[in-house]
C-alpha cells in the first residue's frame, strides 16, 4: 500500500518563542565542520538552499567562517536580517558570570552580528576557566570548576537579554531533572533547549515537558550522526520512504518537525543540503508506526554525562 507524497509548506514551519522574541524556523542548519575550511562555503550552500536558522558554538571554532558566508549574503540582499535566526553557545570554560558578557561579545563580533537570536550555556558542566577550551591534569581528566553554579551562569545569560544584546536564551545537553532546576528558578525561562533525538532516543518525556513549558526543543543528530545501528537503515524507516517517495533521511526530518521539534542536519555535500530542506509532511500512519515500531534505543553522544562533545574533535 502506497501513502501519497505531495509538497506543502513542512520545510517553513516556524515555532514561536513563548520564552523569548520571534520564531525559531524548525528546519536548521548546524555549523559544526571537523574541517573548518568548509564552513563558508557550506552556509553558502545552505543559505541557497532556503535555510534561514544557524546554528553556531564558540566552541566549534569557526564562527568567523559562518559570519563570512552569512554577511555575504545580507549584503548581496539574497536575505534580510530579520528573516535569519542565529544561535551561538557559551563554553564551558567561560560559565563564571564575569566571563559571560566578554564571550558573548567575541562570539557575536565573530559573527559580525548586531544581536543574536538565541544564546545557549553549550553544556551545565563548568570547566576550569581560561583560554584552554579542554583543561585537563596530567592524568588527560577534564579539570572542572566546582566554584560556579548553573543558576549562576543563567543568570549572566538573563542579563544579556536584559541589555538587548540577544533575544533569547537556552540550554543544550541537559537532563530533564537539571532542566526543570533552572526552570524553577529562572527569572527570564529558557526560550530553547538543545539535546541529541532521534527515532532511536525520541525523548518524548523531555518533550512534553517542553510544550508544557513553551520551550522550543530543538535537536541535533536527528538522522544519528551516521552511527550504527543506523537511523537511516531502519527497516521502518526504509519502508516508509519507498511508499512515500522520499529517501530516509527526509524521512526522519519530517518526523522530526511534524512532532514538534526543530532540528539541525550538518553537512558540506550540496545535495545533500537540498535535500534536508525538502521535507513534506508524512501520513498520520507513518507517524504512528515511528512511534510504535521503532523499538531501538540509543544515545550517541556521552556529552550529557561529562560536558565533553562527543562529535567534535577534542584538540584543534
Amino acid at each position: 500500500m502506497s501513502y501519497e507524497s505531495f509538497y506543502d509548506d513542512l520545510r517553513d514551519t516556524r515555532l514561536p518563542l513563548a520564552n523569548g522574541a520571534g520564531h525559531m524556523p524548525a528546519v536548521g542548519f548546524g555549523t559544526l565542520f571537523r574541517d573548518l575550511s568548509l564552513t563558508t562555503q557550506a552556509v553558502r550552500d545552505a543559505l541557497d538552499a532556503g535555510f534561514r536558522h544557524f546554528d553556531c558554538a564558540e566552541r566549534y571554532r569557526n564562527e568567523a567562517q559562518v559570519g563570512v558566508a552569512i554577511n555575504e549574503a545580507l549584503e548581496a540582499g539574497k536575505v534580510r536580517r530579520e528573516d535569519l535566526f542565529i544561535t551561538t553557545k557559551l563554553w564551558n570554560t567561560n560559565h563564571r558570570p564575569e566571563r559571560v558578557k566578554p564571550a558573548f561579545e567575541a562570539s557575536r563580533q565573530r559573527l559580525q552580528m548586531d544581536y543574536i537570536d538565541c544564546y545557549l550555556i553549550h553544556t551545565p558542566f563548568a570547566f576550569q576557566a581560561g583560554d584552554d577550551q579542554e583543561p585537563r591534569d596530567p592524568f588527560a581528566h577534564i579539570l572542572y570548576d566546582g566554584h560556579v553554579t548553573l543558576i549562576e551562569t543563567w543568570r549572566a545569560l538573563e542579563q544579556l537579554v536584559d541589555e538587548g544584546l540577544c533575544k533569547s536564551i537556552g540550554l543544550s545537553d541537559i537532563t530533564l531533572p537539571a532542566l526543570k532546576e533552572i526552570v524553577a528558578a529562572a527569572r527570564i525561562k529558557p526560550a530553547v533547549v538543545q539535546v541529541e533525538s532521534h527515532p532511536f532516543l525520541p525523548e518524548w518525556e523531555l518533550l512534553d515537558y517542553c510544550r508544557e513549558q513553551g520551550i522550543v526543543l530543538l535537536v541535533f543528530a536527528p538522522l544519528g550522526h551516521g552511527m550504527q545501528p543506523n537511523v537511516l537503515e531502519d527497516a521502518v524507516i526504509t519502508a516508509i520512504a519507498l511508499k512515500v517517495q522520499k529517501t530516509p533521511a527526509q524521512v526522519a526530518l519530517a518526523w522530526a518537525v511534524q512532532r514538534g521539534t526543530a532540528f539541525l542536519t550538518t553537512t558540506a555535500t550540496p545535495s545533500r543540503i537540498r535535500e534536508n530542506m525538502d521535507i513534506s509532511t508524512l501520513p498520520h500512519r507513518a507517524m504512528r508506526e515511528i512511534q510504535e515500531a521503532i523499538t531501538t534505543r540509543i544515545r550517541f553522544n556521552s556529552v550529557v554525562e561529562t560536558g565533553v562533545p562527543g562529535f567534535i574533535p577534542s584538540r584543534p
